[in-house]
């Protein structure tokens, strides 16, 4: 390997672990925003729990969600340099777009749209795996909707469960148990969104011939990732906490509870499976379960609006600007 190719290669690495700090930055809300609103615990302490389970996920899960975005969703034979510098860039810059204006977006499929839209730029409609791409695009509604199902289930069980308890000391009891439900839910947050950059280093590494072989992901890639989306979620991005923590509906500790709960179940699900699905998106779709259980009212239905309309433009827009990115680094890369 040349020093020049090595050089590039060390570069868009860096950028792949600048977009995993980043989804992290992005996403902090999907695990802080809920204990924050509840009051369990500081700003500060919510996302340094948050990002000691988000670190340690690659200890619970594998790698087949890294293997989907790494091999399934664009046939790795048209990945080179300016395909990856392509769907980084688009899926930074739309992550960029969506935090200024406190709109939760998926980090997750901003890279799918990412790496979608340099490959048709570069290849055409033959670089793209259909069944991948149905399946992660068929997880934008259905992720959200079983998280919704999920916490509304749920909602309704411990309503009727405690029926006659106290209501203090029940939203005290579940205020304690959202310590549990968090740490899932950072869990499945760190297993299914690191993976996705380990999934794009990857694909890079063997595009330069530094892997051969069988698709795997070296243990310092795993590594890397964890910590840098570990990192981003330390930092957080505090916009976004408004609007999931409070902006959607109002929530309790027993309602905290439900939604982490819910979406932590539908993450692990989505992850054994090797599904790349939009944390932001199951966990909307499991605060809105927890405000339908009040009634319909109880839901910020234009806000939620807002959030959908971001949903269904990431991967086009994504896409459009990684074409553009593709376009301008392939002189050089």
């Amino acid at each position: 390997m040349s020093e020049q190719v090595f050089l590039v290669m060390a570069i868009l690495v860096a950028v792949a672990l600048l977009f995993d700090f980043m989804n992290g930055f992005h996403d902090a809300a999907n695990s802080i925003a809920l204990m924050v609103s509840t009051r369990l615990l500081t700003p500060q302490a919510a996302v340094v729990w948050a990002a000691f389970f988000n670190f340690i996920a690659f200890l619970i899960f594998g790698v087949q969600v890294a293997k989907t975005v790494g091999s399934g969703i664009v046939s790795p034979a048209i990945i080179d340099n300016a395909v990856i510098f392509g769907a980084l860039c688009g899926a930074i810059s739309w992550n960029v777009i969506t935090w200024w204006f406190g709109i939760p977006s998926s980090s997750s499929h901003a890279l799918v749209g990412g790496l979608v839209g340099a490959a048709l730029a570069k290849a055409g409609w033959s670089a793209i795996i259909a069944q991948g791409l149905i399946k992660t695009s068929a997880a934008i509604v259905l992720s959200p909707l079983f998280g919704l199902l999920l916490a509304l289930t749920l909602s309704f069980a411990l309503l009727w469960a405690f029926a006659k308890a106290s209501p203090s000391r029940t939203e005290a009891r579940f205020n304690k148990l959202q310590f549990v439900s968090s740490s899932l839910y950072s869990l499945g947050h760190g297993g299914n969104d690191a993976q996705k950059t380990m999934g794009i280093i990857a694909v890079l590494l063997y595009a330069n011939g530094y892997l051969q072989g069988e698709f795997h992901v070296p243990f310092w890639v795993v590594l890397s990732c964890q910590i840098a989306m570990g990192l981003g979620t330390l930092f957080g991005g505090w916009r976004i906490v408004r609007t999931m923590g409070m902006g959607i509906t109002r929530i309790r500790p027993t309602g905290g509870f439900c939604a982490q709960s819910s979406g932590a179940v539908t993450l692990f699900i989505a992850t054994s499976m090797g599904i790349p699905v939009s944390t932001t998106h199951t966990i909307t779709g499991a605060i809105v379960g927890v405000g339908l259980s009040r009634r319909v009212s109880a839901v910020r239905w234009g806000l939620a609006t807002r959030i959908v309309w971001a949903w269904v433009l990431t991967i086009p827009a994504s896409a459009l600007i990684a074409a553009l990115f593709w376009s301008f680094g392939r002189g050089f890369m």
